[in-house]
């Protein structure tokens, strides 16, 4: 089946130690970390269009814009959603929301992907 707009996915984290900006680097305060609430909402976009891309493809990060709202300390639900909202060619554009448990905003943005074959990307990472 074809790449459309409306395809989403949604991951959830309880967020711990680990999700820290404390243990990520990127602060030294013990909520979500930006880093790590960007890597779970590309997650989301990953794992909305992974069943319909064709084998031997995948897709590869190429832009991210973030607006990181509310900070969620250790414990806190955050939900995080992508939906696909733009196929063009290839490059993929995906909307990105994060929200806690009440459904309050946490974060949102966008995020851009291009569909690539695999062997052929590595190929080209690997020999420079």
């Amino acid at each position: 089946m074809p790449l459309q707009p409306g395809l989403r996915a949604e991951t959830h984290v309880v967020v711990g130690p680990d999700d820290t900006a404390e243990h990520v680097g990127s602060g030294d305060v013990p909520v979500l970390g930006t880093p790590r609430l960007l890597a779970l909402a590309e997650a989301a976009t990953v794992e909305a269009v992974a069943s319909r891309l064709e084998p031997g493809q995948t897709t590869v990060g190429t832009r991210v814009e973030l607006d990181h709202r509310v900070a969620s300390p250790v414990g806190a639900r955050v939900t995080i959603e992508a939906e696909l909202t733009e196929v063009d060619g290839r490059r993929l554009v995906f909307a990105v929301r994060a929200a806690g448990e009440s459904g309050a905003p946490v974060a949102d943005g966008r995020i851009e992907r291009v569909v690539v074959d695999r062997q052929r990307f590595l190929a080209r990472v690997t020999n420079g």
